[in-house]
């Protein structure tokens, strides 16, 4: 099967499962089978360009032409290839959890949810594939769209105020800041095409330079670097496999995956330092207050949504240092978060569905009765931290070599710091979990459905496996750097 065909495959199956979903709304489990089996089919569509593009190819496909020299493209390389096996892979897991999930908190319009999510990875894929920025911008603003059902499933007041204020942000962020660093960049370099090297060097300098890295900074939203944060606890409003899509599969990950992708691409590792001076302070500003609120925040869910919005900054922060060590540590980032976090809120969805329990201070003991949730949640913790065996400590450890090799000793202090608010964050609930003793007069309750603890038990694996074996991700990483 050619290149072209494996791209149009990967990018239309998520989109034609959508519609076969809908078509089977009156038959759950041929729903759901057809979303799983979307999922696994996309996996491997993106699986078998893996060696290729590891090899050096680089599978290029022209969509439509708008004007001379400005087009729709589809190219592949190995920073995409890395996010599209994210986002394909972690969309069978998130699968296999939903049907636990939706069925076991008995949630209404389940079709409309399948559908959405299959249109989610369809635009994760488009991002992930994106051959020049307006590609990206469009598969982008498609994403933000297709997600906003999602978020307001449930149909409540809060559920649609959280969703104004999802869609508020977001697209403003893109249409205010995004499209016009777009229009810069085209102005100054002629191109929005993606080039390794970059396209801007030696053609915009100082602060103007520093202007336009910060349209694009703030114009991706969904990186959520602060004060453009609000949308991601907002949306928390969501089904617990929602803000597993959201925090882990696709949205964040596009916006972070999209921030490398302009450092690599447009701005270039060899681009005047000067010009990024001011973002490693914004972004350990981010890493650092989110650590805070994420530490005095009672209700899991919202503690979890700030501990990725200070776990994004990590990936922002490693970018901007500007070496090639810490391009690395943040393009594993980029995978150690996407296995550790959708495990964190797999467990957190489990503890609501068979203990009704959404806050931290209400979890005292109950890692005795759920130990596989716990074990997961635990080792999803542990790669937060970036403490071993787990993922999180290789990402965070080419990071810290990065910082180390600049002499960025600002990087390093965030870091360091950091950690220490993740494990006063993380550590305490695996405490309360295994260590304190149920409340007295409890009703009795086991582990959620198989479903949800297989789910979640397959990501905390995942996330053991990275540390053990991060080739591939590492191999994609390191041709990038």
């Amino acid at each position: 099967m050619s290149h072209e065909v494996l791209l149009v495959l990967a990018l239309a199956l998520p989109a034609v499962a959508a519609t076969l979903v809908a078509l089977c709304h009156r038959w759950p489990n041929l729903r759901e089978t057809v979303s799983l089996v979307a999922a696994a089919a996309t996996f491997l569509a993106v699986l078998a360009l893996a060696q290729d593009v590891l090899a050096g190819a680089r599978p290029r496909l022209v969509l439509a032409e708008m004007l001379p020299g400005l087009a729709l493209v589809l190219e592949l390389e190995p920073l995409g290839l890395l996010f599209a096996l994210i986002a394909s892979g972690l969309w069978f897991v998130s699968g296999v959890y939903s049907i636990g999930y939706m069925r076991g908190n008995d949630e209404g319009h389940q079709t409309r949810f399948y559908v959405c999510f299959a249109l989610a990875i369809a635009g994760a894929v488009g991002v992930a594939f994106a051959g020049n920025l307006l590609t990206l911008y469009l598969f982008y603003e498609a994403l933000t769209l297709v997600t906003y059902p999602l978020v307001t499933h449930h149909g409540d007041d809060q559920a649609r105020s959280g969703g104004r204020t999802y869609l508020a942000l977001l697209l403003a962020s893109s249409l205010l800041f995004l499209l016009p660093a777009m229009a810069l960049t085209w102005w100054v370099s002629g191109t929005l095409d993606f080039t390794p090297g970059g396209i801007l060097g030696g053609k915009v300098s100082g602060g103007a330079a520093a202007g336009l890295l910060a349209l694009y900074a703030f114009g991706i939203g969904k990186a959520a670097l602060m004060p453009i944060h609000r949308w991601l606890p907002a949306a928390m409003v969501a089904p617990t496999p929602v803000s597993a899509l959201l925090h882990a599969v696709a949205v964040v990950k596009a916006g972070v995956f999209s921030i490398v992708k302009v450092v690599l691409y447009v701005f270039g590792l060899d681009f005047g330092a000067d010009a990024f001076a001011w973002l490693p302070w914004v972004a350990g500003f981010t890493i650092v207050a989110a650590s805070i609120v994420a530490l005095r925040a009672d209700n899991l869910k919202r503690r979890l949504a700030y501990s990725t919005v200070s776990q994004l900054s990590y990936v922002v922060l490693a970018a901007a240092i500007l070496t090639p060590l810490s391009m690395v540590g943040a393009v594993l980032h980029i995978a150690a978060h996407a296995f550790g976090k959708i495990t964190l809120f797999f467990a957190a969805g489990a503890v609501y569905t068979a203990a009704h329990k959404t806050e931290v201070s209400e979890l005292d003991g109950i890692g005795r009765r759920m130990p596989w949730t716990f074990a997961a949640f635990g080792i999803g913790a542990l790669s937060m931290i970036g403490l071993p065996p787990a993922a999180g400590f290789v990402s965070k450890w080419y990071m810290i070599s990065g910082a180390l090799a600049a002499e960025h000793w600002l990087a390093l202090a965030v870091i360091v710091a950091s950690t220490l608010l993740n494990a006063g964050y993380f550590l305490p609930i695996v405490y309360r979990a295994f260590f304190v003793p149920a409340p007295k007069g409890e009703h009795p309750h086991g582990e959620a459905p198989w479903t949800m603890v297989a789910a979640l038990a397959a990501t905390a694996a995942l996330t053991i496996v990275m540390f053990f074996w991060a080739d591939l991700p590492l191999a994609l990483a390191r041709s990038l750097a």
